[in-house]
């Protein structure tokens, strides 16, 4: 009876520890919630900025949320492990853990809990995520940019772009932001127009209509910040600076589009 139950627990315990296995040659960078769900006000208690801090040390470029990202984290999402931290605050203790998300909103991987019995917010919470960190011993930079299939523009969407800046589209309802374009031979800049939605709150998301009006999307919350799920499109939605960004597939195809949506 006690080697079952020493197996049990082995079993149990190689569980856990293969659940917290996470290919970090993935990922380049770190995006941390500029504002945690326990906290009204942005980087309250500096345990946002704390947390980038301590998440610097382990190698990554680290930016909060509400930071200006490069070009090529704009472009690709996934190249960023998504962080937040969750709290378990008891009576008498401050408890916190640290989450990591990928870009659809996958939990890959946690830290163990950090407690603190200070009874003073900012240093509670600072001491608990500070502890929290410290568990984190196995996770460490090691991004490689051989495992992430990299998806230049044709030269022939370079030029369908640079004629779309020849024309000109008057509407109360576009915005025209500058969209910095990468090829093999050379860098170009173009101004594209945005089609404007208008978000309708649905149960667990919104639908996007456009001014026809018509239901372009439906798309459904997720535990990410200013991410959403596409509903039936097998993609999702993600606010990048002032403008959103739709990726989904059809017809096998990826696509993506930007927009302006109004919430």
């Amino acid at each position: 009876m006690i080697k079952k139950i020493i197996f049990i627990l082995v079993l149990l315990i190689g569980s856990s520890v293969y659940s917290q296995q996470i290919d970090l040659k993935k990922y380049q960078y770190i995006v941390v919630a500029d504002m945690f769900d326990f906290v009204k006000e942005t980087d309250q208690y500096q345990t946002s900025s704390l947390t980038k801090f301590l998440l610097k040390k382990k190698g990554f470029e680290v930016f909060l949320s509400n930071e200006v990202l490069p070009d090529d984290l704009i472009k690709n999402r996934c190249l960023a492990l998504f962080v937040s931290v969750k709290d378990e605050s008891s009576l008498f203790n401050i408890k916190s853990i640290i989450e990591f998300k990928d870009c659809y909103g996958k939990l890959l991987f946690t830290s163990d809990e950090g407690k603190s019995k200070e009874k003073e917010y900012q240093k509670g919470y600072q001491e608990a995520i500070r502890r929290a960190y410290e568990t984190m011993t196995d996770f460490e930079y090691s991004y490689n940019p051989a495992v992430i299939e990299v998806k230049e523009v044709k030269q022939k969407d370079v030029n369908i772009l640079k004629e779309a800046t020849n024309e000109t589209v008057v509407s109360k309802n576009v915005v025209t932001p500058t969209i910095n374009v990468k090829t093999t031979q050379e860098k170009v800049t173009v101004t594209a127009a945005l089609d404007v939605l208008y978000a309708q709150a649905k149960t667990n998301g919104f639908q996007l209509v456009n001014t026809s009006p018509e239901v372009v999307f439906l798309i459904l919350k997720t535990n990410v910040k200013d991410v959403f799920v596409i509903k039936d499109k097998n993609g999702i939605l993600y606010k990048v600076g002032e403008f959103w960004v739709a990726e989904f597939y059809e017809n096998d195809n990826l696509v993506t589009k930007n927009y302006q949506i109004k919430f």
